[in-house]
C-alpha cells in the first residue's frame, strides 16, 4: 500500500480547489467529444443482419419494436464461454430498472452476444437466466449476419 500524506484541512481544500478546475476541463473536453462523436454521418445498413430472440428469428428493424430508436448494448457471451462477462453480467442486473425509462424516450433495448441462444437462456450466472422472464425487454438474443 502507497503511503498517504496527512495534512491540514487548509492543504487539503487547495489540493481539491486544483484538482477542481482539472475535472471540470475534463467535463468540458468529454462534452465537446461527445458532441463530435453525435455529428459524426450516418451509414445506411444494407446489410441483412439476422438475430435469435425468444420470440423467434428477427431482423434488424424488427428489434424497434415500433420505437424510433434502438439500443444494443454487447454482452460478452462467447461461444465457448462458460459464463458471461462479470461486469457485463453485473450491468445487465439493472436493465429491468431502465427499460421502462428507455420506452418513455421511445428506445428499445437489446443485449447482443456471439452465443447461441440456447447457452444464454441456460445461463444461470448472470442477467441472462434472470431477468426474460420478468420484462419482455430488454430481451437477449444472438447475432448473425447473411
Amino acid at each position: 500500500m502507497n503511503p498517504h500524506k496527512t495534512g491540514t484541512r487548509e492543504e487539503w481544500l487547495a489540493a481539491r480547489l486544483d484538482l477542481l478546475k482539472d475535472e471540470k476541463e475534463l467535463t468540458r473536453r468529454s462534452d465537446e467529444l461527445a458532441r463530435r462523436r453525435q455529428a459524426l454521418p450516418w451509414v445506411r445498413i444494407d446489410k441483412a443482419y439476422r438475430f435469435e430472440t425468444d420470440e423467434g428469428a428477427a431482423s434488424l428493424a424488427d428489434l424497434f419494436r415500433g420505437r424510433s430508436q434502438l439500443l444494443m448494448y454487447h454482452f460478452m457471451f462467447g461461444p465457448d464461454y462458460t459464463a458471461g462477462c462479470p461486469t457485463c453480467s453485473m450491468l445487465a442486473d439493472g436493465f429491468n430498472g431502465l427499460v421502462v425509462h428507455l420506452a418513455n424516450h421511445d428506445v428499445m433495448l437489446w443485449a447482443v452476444s456471439r452465443a447461441p441462444l440456447a447457452k444464454l437462456q441456460a445461463y444461470n450466472g448472470g442477467w441472462g437466466g434472470r431477468s426474460r422472464g420478468r420484462r419482455r425487454s430488454p430481451a437477449t438474443s444472438t447475432s448473425t449476419s447473411t
